[in-house]
């Protein structure tokens, strides 16, 4: 079995979701770059459809797909549609996610209920649509879910993203299980910062729960446990999300990649 390190993904067919922004546009634009046919998936049907053009426009293979991930209906129809397209689904990345910030004691049930149903309904639904096709015939495929430093520690003010974020986890080291006779492996990549919409917008809310400065929110709070303070990019992520679709081989499954300037080291 061949274990040479690859990073093209001709004749490969992609699933992203929350693929109209930030780390999944990117990791869309940096999988058809690489030869896969992508299905950038977003709430955001319009964005999502603006991401497809212009990676059609640059030579690649891309379709709009509308996506609520933590809607059934939404993602089986977004696969089958994928599916009808390009004639199958080889990788998913889980990448669909919101934050809201409050402490343990005021955060309403419903952003909670919320949140965990964007996070891990999301990877769930969607996982098991996709597992639909990398199944038959043990044709196999590549899951990753989008996790977090947070899939490992914690931090104030976010207690159902680090809990989703961990629950992550535990699906894709489960599936790696139980796909591999199927030739499916799974993995969990795990930014550090990463200056995206969704992080701007903590920089603000996290400066005025926690009575600093916003310039103390990035320093301190948000890049103080790196080695350089520096921001992990969307470009190291997406990088990371294509040797990881690539991989040849089942020598690497079920495993999380902390990517993360040193935040956390295990």
């Amino acid at each position: 079995m061949t274990t040479e390190i690859q990073t093209s993904l001709k004749g490969k067919v992609a699933l992203v979701t929350g693929a109209a922004s930030g780390l999944g546009k990117e990791i869309a634009e940096t999988y058809a770059k690489a030869g896969a046919a992508v299905g950038v998936a977003d709430l955001n049907i319009e964005g999502a459809n603006a991401v497809a053009a212009q990676i059609r426009e640059a030579g690649g293979k891309a379709i709009g797909l509308a996506m609520d991930v933590a809607d059934e209906d939404q993602v089986n129809k977004g696969v089958a549609d994928l599916v009808a397209e390009f004639g199958g689904i080889d990788i998913l990345v889980s990448n669909a996610g919101v934050q809201i910030i409050d402490p343990i004691h005021k955060f309403e049930f419903a952003k909670w209920k919320k949140m965990l149903a964007i996070h891990l309904d999301g990877a769930f639904l969607t996982t098991k649509a996709a597992l639909e096709h990398m199944y038959k015939d043990d044709k196999g495929g590549v899951v990753i879910y989008m996790g977090s430093v947070h899939s490992h520690l914690a931090s104030k003010l976010k207690a159902p993203y680090v809990t989703a974020k961990h629950g992550l986890l535990g699906l894709a080291r489960t599936l790696a299980k139980e796909g591999a006779p199927h030739n499916v492996r799974s993995h969990v990549i795990c930014p550090g910062f990463v200056k995206t919409p969704l992080v701007e917008k903590q920089i603000a809310e996290q400066a005025k729960e926690l009575n600093i400065s916003e310039e103390d929110v990035v320093k301190k709070v948000m890049l103080g446990d790196t080695v350089d303070g520096e921001f992990t990019t969307a470009q190291d992520i997406a990088q990371t999300a294509l040797f990881l679709a690539a991989f040849p081989n089942k020598a690497l499954t079920g495993q999380s990649v902390v990517v993360s300037h040193g935040w956390y080291v295990h």
